[in-house]
């Protein structure tokens, strides 16, 4: 970092009255410095802490995030806009993410022998060092957990560069962590800007590197990572594919694929964005969505009667409204919603969109923000083919009675997810990560501990009988 640029503060702008809440100076470059060194020198104690040591500082984390559910729910909702029963739920998840790992990370690092003909091996799963991760602001607190509870237990220590309107958020992690009892340099919050990040990878005593994010951010981090040969993951968003087959229960696909769309605001990257249904129960899955719009309520994510909040950000919703508008342009028909809510604030309309073609291109993209687009198919070939006409591959669900011909479609959809009447969920012991450009590696479950650990060969033997 070039410490005689002068950056902008790092601000929280709250997206309910569009009026800054508060500001964070950018660390200088010698900051920066001395935070990556710190990580580097209590990698060498860390690494060698006792599993056990480590899980109690983890377990209390989570009784921490339990105890404080209520300031830290309320504070994300300010932060970031979303309903504060969802703010909570995320804290409420997270700190399940913590415990999960705290009670079985031992086991899943325990030594894994290995089958040979001669002697004994085995793998040694080893920490690798310092870990930037990089995080949006869509679950302030989620978002960290994800790559954190693992890593920490690992035996990693790490950097957080989160998303810069959620600053208050970021700190207040590193602040229970410490709070914890995590010794100092395991974890620390960093403020900089995201055109700084690539710089940071490029760094030696950064190991490793995690991002959720923006395709664009994705491309530049994972060019840095591989300049400087360094592992890194990526999650990059989605677009996924809500499938309803024949015999499903049309009112219960409704009401799971509204609400599960209009879950935080639409800015979720597994929200059910693509809903796929058979032209024989279209009109009357278009009535009964139709009926479940009219009963979504706009306004203060702080009222528990609201439950479609604001956007993110001014800049969100202005960006979210050029996308419908221009679907509306290339022949998409809007039915509901579309504009902005006539009130103070980062709102957009909850909207329907349908007749969305191959011209259109948010038949290809991903619309984030409280936007329902409704398809219809002939054949479940045509329904597949819809299901992955897109870049991205994170999550999908697939709606039907017949639990194993939905398995036989879900098998088809090419995504790393899928959910069978159900929207694409989150819970500690299951594995959350895509394929093709919506990244790569995955976090949570036993796998998301093995990304950023080397598991090294250990082999005894004779000379003579060495295979």
């Amino acid at each position: 970092m070039n410490s005689q640029v002068k950056h902008s503060p790092v601000k929280t702008v709250n997206p309910f009255t569009n009026k800054i809440e508060k500001e964070f100076d950018v660390m200088t470059s010698d900051q920066i410095a001395k935070i990556i060194d710190k990580a580097d020198e209590a990698f060498k104690t860390w690494k060698n802490t006792a599993f056990s040591e480590r899980a109690t500082i983890i377990h209390k984390v989570a009784s921490i995030m339990r105890e404080r559910k209520q300031e830290l729910g309320k504070l994300a909702t300010i932060e970031m806009g979303k309903l504060l029963a969802e703010s909570i739920y995320e804290v409420e998840l997270s700190a399940n993410i913590f415990d999960y790992y705290a009670e079985n990370a031992e086991k899943f690092l325990a030594d894994k022998p290995l089958e040979v003909k001669h002697g004994e091996a085995f793998l040694s799963y080893e920490p690798i060092g310092v870990l930037l991760s990089v995080q949006p602001w869509n679950f302030p607190y989620y978002q960290i957990t994800r790559s954190a509870a693992s890593n920490l237990m690992a035996g990693n220590t790490m950097l957080l560069k989160h998303a810069s309107n959620v600053p208050q958020c970021a700190q207040i992690m590193e602040d229970i962590f410490k709070g914890a009892g995590l010794p100092n340099g395991v974890y620390t919050n960093l403020f900089i800007p995201g055109k700084l990040v690539s710089e940071l990878v490029s760094n030696s005593k950064i190991k490793g590197v995690t991002l959720t994010g923006s395709k664009p951010a994705g491309a530049s981090i994972t060019a840095a990572a591989g300049a400087s040969v360094k592992k890194s993951t990526l999650e990059l968003g989605g677009s996924d594919p809500f499938v309803v087959l024949e015999d499903a229960d049309v009112q219960e696909a409704v009401n799971v694929a509204v609400a599960g769309r209009m879950w935080n605001a639409g800015q979720v990257c597994v929200s059910p964005k693509r809903v796929i249904v058979p032209a024989s129960m279209y009109n009357e899955f278009l009535e009964k969505t139709k009926e479940a719009f009219a009963k979504l309520v706009v306004g203060d994510p702080m009222d528990a009667a609201t439950n479609v909040a604001p956007l993110s950000s001014e800049q969100a919703a202005v960006d979210v409204q050029k996308q419908i508008q221009k679907a509306a342009t290339q022949g998409a028909k809007v039915l509901l919603g579309g504009k902005r809510v006539a009130r103070e604030g980062a709102f957009v309309e909850p909207t329907l969109i349908t007749e969305i073609t191959p011209e259109v291109d948010a038949y290809f993209e991903e619309i984030f923000g409280p936007v329902f687009m409704l398809y219809q198919y002939n054949t479940i070939d045509e329904a597949v083919e819809i299901a992955n006409a897109t870049e991205f591959g994170l999550g999908g669900s697939v709606f039907g009675k017949d639990t194993k011909k939905a398995v036989a479609v879900a098998r088809r959809i090419d995504t790393g997810m899928v959910y069978i009447n159900h929207v694409t969920g989150i819970a500690p012991e299951l594995p959350f990560g895509g394929t093709k450009e919506s990244g790569y590696g995955r976090e949570q479950s036993p796998a998301g501990i093995y990304e950023f650990v080397n598991a090294k060969l250990i082999r005894t033997t004779s000379s003579d009988k060495a295979y």
